[in-house]
């Protein structure tokens, strides 16, 4: 059973450390003398597209690419201070240093409902979730029982940050490796919670919304349902989760990891759903791995419900796509992709499926 342990970095913000079992001693201070910085983050509406954008600046001072010896990810030792004051940890999560969302920007921009240059803070929150404390692994070679730590640590932090009244969406995700743009090579992701719903979960959560109130019933019951009867895109299957191919991927290799039951976030999910939701999850992640000669590039999201509205229309899942098209390749978004949001996929979503399942 996962355990929690709450404390305080050297400026104010929050630490928490998830403990695989009992009786870990993460009490060591942070003992760094940490200068102030300024969060500027602001949203801004694009009239046009009917979207929200943050603006950030100050996240161009963000730590850039550190050599390991100074990797802020890893355990304090004697003459190196991190964000991780322990020894040691299994799971640490903390508040970002450099946020894209802070609660603390309501201080600094007032909302301004003038069309059209509408505006406001972008209240909200972002935390590092630390994997393990191991520099040189990924979350792929977890033992299952430290992922399903890991997933404990995200239901609880999901739980925590849908409490808070500024935020309307939390979103937990990993970008893993260099070609994604990753700045810190440790295994890590992220969570954050944002003032607004995005773009892409709002349109889902009103197609979903529609479908039930037209067909009373969840649309992702239903996708699921025929994509196990067609067979062709699914990669694996257990009793409480399925991984496969979406018919219209975006992207060369693309996957789902789907909840059987009908469940719209992490925290809703029982301690069975968590156990084979470690062992899916490992293995959907391995198969990405044994795609190429070295280890694959990915981004890693998990599709939950917007906080306080779609609950009993939404329906849980993951998302894992590569960018990586062929060993040595990128898939790169140009033209149709970037500047018309239309997607082109070099490969069927069945032979991407079969390479997944190692056909």
């Amino acid at each position: 059973m996962t355990h929690r342990q709450q404390h305080s970095l050297a400026d104010g913000r929050d630490l928490f450390y998830y403990d695989l079992g009992p009786g870990a001693d993460r009490s060591a201070p942070d003992t760094r003398e940490l200068p102030e910085t300024a969060t500027s983050s602001q949203v801004r509406w694009d009239p046009l597209f009917s979207e929200w954008v943050v603006i950030a600046g100050h996240r161009q001072s963000r730590t850039y690419k550190p050599p390991v010896s100074l990797c802020p990810l890893c355990p304090s030792t004697e003459g190196k201070a991190t964000e991780i004051p322990a020894a040691d940890y299994d799971v640490a999560v903390f508040e970002n240093r450099f946020p894209s969302l802070a609660l603390e920007a309501a201080d600094v921009f007032a909302a301004v409902e003038e069309f059209p240059f509408r505006s406001g803070p972008g209240a909200g929150r972002c935390e590092v979730v630390c994997f393990t404390s191991d520099h040189n692994t990924s979350f792929a070679q977890l033992s299952q029982q430290h992922a399903r730590t890991v997933i404990d640590a995200l239901a609880d932090r999901t739980a925590e940050l849908s409490r808070l009244p500024e935020v309307r969406y939390v979103f937990c995700f990993e970008n893993r490796g260099e070609e994604i743009g990753v700045t810190l090579s440790h295994p890590h992701g992220q969570i954050y919670g944002y003032p607004f719903v995005p773009p892409r979960m709002l349109r889902a959560a009103q197609t979903a919304a529609s479908h039930q109130q037209e067909h009373g019933q969840c649309l992702r019951c239903e996708l699921l349902r025929r994509e196990v009867a067609a067979g062709e895109r699914v990669i694996s299957r257990s009793e409480h989760w399925t991984a496969l191919v979406p018919f219209a991927a975006r992207w060369p290799y693309e996957a789902r990891l789907i909840a059987n039951r009908h469940v719209g976030s992490l925290p809703e999910l029982t301690e069975d759903e968590r156990d084979d939701l470690a062992s899916s999850y490992l293995d959907l992640l391995q198969r990405f791995d044994r795609l190429f000669d070295t280890p694959t590039p990915y981004i890693a999201g998990w599709h939950q419900a917007p906080v306080r509205q779609f609950a009993d229309s939404w329906h849980l899942g993951a998302e894992v796509f590569t960018i990586r098209r062929a060993a040595g390749k990128l898939k790169y978004l140009a033209g149709s992709e970037s500047g018309a949001a239309v997607w082109i996929n070099d490969i069927t979503p069945e032979n991407a499926a079969a390479r997944l399942r190692g056909d």
